[in-house]
Parts: C-alpha cells; structure tokens; sequence
C-alpha cells in the first residue's frame, strides 16, 4: 500500500495544534510551530484523504479525492483581502471530497471539518454557483426531481441525525408560487446536510474511515441528487475580452 494511504488516525497534537493557533493566530507563532503543523495535521489529513477515496467511490464512483492542499486539503492561510479579520491562518482544518469537472467549490461533495471542540461532517452543496440557483429551483418544482429530492429528506430525517442546511432567502423568488410544497426549498442558496458533535475517539484511530464512511452513506442520495443538477445544467460560457 503506499505510504501516503496508510492512515492510523490523527493525533492530540492535530487537536492541541488548532487550540494554540486560534490563541496565537499570528505568523511568528505558526513559523514556530510549522513542523507540528505538517506532522500532525498535514500529513494524517493526506493520508486521510487517500484512505477515504476509494471507500467513497464505494458510494459515489466519481468521487474526487486528490490528497493536496487546494485540492481536498483546505489551505489554512486566509484571504484577508476583503475581510475585517485580518488574522492570517483558519484555526480549521477542512477536507472535501467532490465530484464534477467544475472547481471544488462549485461542486457538490463530501466534507470534514474539525474546529475543537467541534467535529463536524457534511454533504451537498454549501452554496450553489450563482448560475446553479435557476436550474435548481427548477428542479424543486419539477413533478419528477422535486418529488425525488422531497422524498430524499424525509428520509434523511426520519433515519439520520443531520439537519438540512442552505436556507439564505425570506422571500419566495418572483415566477413561484408559494404554496408550492417545495415552496420552502426555493429559499435556499445552498443544499446540504450537516451534523456537529464533539471530536470522536474515531478521529485518533484508523477507524476514522469507517465511522466517515457510516455517516456519509445515507447522505449519499441527497449527493447523488445535487451532482445529478450539476450534469443536467450548463455554466455559462466565459466572456471574451477584445
């Protein structure tokens, strides 16, 4: 096996690590503390990527798991190009697996997100592309794919212990009636499901993958659903500049 996919859990010290930084969110700190981060934090996180991949394409057969940073590995700098926080780094770590040819973000996928005391999993769409929200609510009201997606949450709800994420709007959009029974899904600017609890002891064990993969599995239509939108609809052509 290569060495990259022998994942035997994260450490305390990935945990700890996340705790330091967001006391000590300055860049002197971090150069300091650079070998702990690339340790136990990113190489458990590659190595949990590489693990994961094939388990998901067990799930969704056109995963991606690419075990980079900027890739499935979220890049822990921030852009405080546009921000009032200007503290540089995420006291976060952040994996996504995703499918489709668009970039990540405009993908719908699989997520980890570790924040201490906080572990959180999650599927979908965070939010959609600007140019996906129109083909979706197309889609909410559809006899077919609304029927399906209504279906699909109830199941959700009625098995699993996520809750639905993505509602942005307080106004049903002009064209739609309100009193569609999709009606409240046309609020949303994303689709997801989410679930948040403390760190698992799984997260320091190999086991990680299995307890991930347990969690993801009945999420798996509500993917499928989303990546399904996302083949039926076309972004739109790139401007060309004279």
């Amino acid at each position: 096996m290569d060495e990259a996919a022998a994942f035997h859990g994260f450490t305390r010290e990935t945990v700890s690590f996340f705790r330091k930084l967001k006391r000590n969110n300055h860049r002197v700190w971090f150069e300091k503390n650079r070998g702990t981060y690339e340790k136990h934090v990113l190489e458990p996180a590659k190595a949990f990527v590489a693990a994961m991949g094939p388990r998901l394409k067990g799930i969704s057969p056109n995963i991606v798991a690419a075990p980079k940073v900027n890739k499935s590995i979220f890049r822990l700098n921030r852009d405080t190009r546009f921000s009032t926080d200007k503290s540089p780094y995420k006291p976060n770590l952040g994996i996504y697996f995703w499918e489709g040819p668009l970039p990540r973000m405009e993908s719908p996928g699989f997520y980890l997100h570790l924040e201490p005391p906080t572990f959180l999993l999650a599927a979908g769409y965070y939010v959609f592309p600007d140019w996906l929200i129109a083909p979706y609510r197309k889609a909410v009201v559809d006899p077919k794919h609304g029927k399906e997606l209504t279906t699909i949450l109830k199941k959700m709800a009625d098995f699993t212990d996520f809750k639905i994420g993505g509602r942005h709007y307080k106004r049903i959009p002009p064209g739609y009636d309100a009193s569609h029974p999709n009606a409240g899904l046309l609020l949303h600017n994303g689709l997801n499901a989410w679930w948040e609890a403390g760190i698992p002891e799984e997260f320091f064990s190999p086991g990680l993958v299995d307890y991930c993969v347990d969690k993801f599995r009945p999420l798996a239509p509500l993917h499928r659903w989303c990546a399904a939108l996302l083949r039926r609809s076309s972004p739109p052509s790139p401007r060309i500049r004279f």
